[in-house]
């Protein structure tokens, strides 16, 4: 029954189209249970008391000379065969435009639920979604978020499905973050030994 009952919860909640904004923007004084984690749940973390990490962090600023690109290929094998990820710097993503892509993120969920609705789905076949939590139905705890997902490669969706707030930087701001992923592709491909556009890049 109580299985029944979070079901029954989710999916008022979900029906709404309005997600967590909705729910402060209604003035909860509580975070409604759906959210809540089971207290045996939090203690499963592992402990790491005592050890330091370090996310690797990689300079993408100096690749035109051969020495240079060689030096970012060996720190990118390094960090992809002991920790599995890195942090890039120097990306070449413009500061201005990553600001201008938060601000119209930000914009468009300063909107009225009903100014969002219309992108509400969990259809994975749009282009276009909102909502609150993309696995809200599985997972045993909900997230507090709520996510704009704009699946702009290897086709862009048409403009009239992008929120209007996002249509001016959405598209361009994608053409500048696929031409980083192309270059990190070829990073790795190198640092596989392969040729640099093997994996895309």
């Amino acid at each position: 029954m109580a299985s029944d009952h979070r079901f029954g919860a989710l999916k008022a909640f979900d029906d709404t189209k309005a997600g967590v904004k909705g729910l402060v923007d209604a003035g909860v004084t509580a975070v409604p249970v759906i959210f809540h984690h089971a207290p045996e749940s939090l203690n499963d973390a592992p402990h790491h008391h005592g050890h330091q990490f370090a996310i690797p962090v990689i300079d993408l600023a100096g690749l035109a000379t051969p020495s240079e690109r060689a030096s970012a290929v060996g720190a990118v094998k390094a960090a992809a065969e002991t920790v599995g990820f890195f942090q890039v710097v120097n990306h070449g993503v413009p500061v201005a435009a990553m600001s201008a892509m938060f601000a119209v993120l930000r914009g468009f969920n300063e909107e009225t639920a009903d100014a969002k609705a219309p992108y509400h789905t969990r259809d994975d076949g749009r282009q276009v979604r909102y909502h609150s939590n993309f696995d809200l139905y599985q997972s045993p705890a909900a997230n507090w978020r709520d996510t704009l997902y704009m699946e702009m490669a290897p086709e862009p969706p048409a403009p009239e499905e992008i929120p209007p707030a996002c249509r001016a930087i959405a598209p361009e701001f994608a053409g500048l973050v696929q031409g980083l992923g192309s270059t990190l592709l070829g990073l790795l491909s190198e640092a596989l030994g392969l040729r640099q556009g093997h994996l895309g890049g």
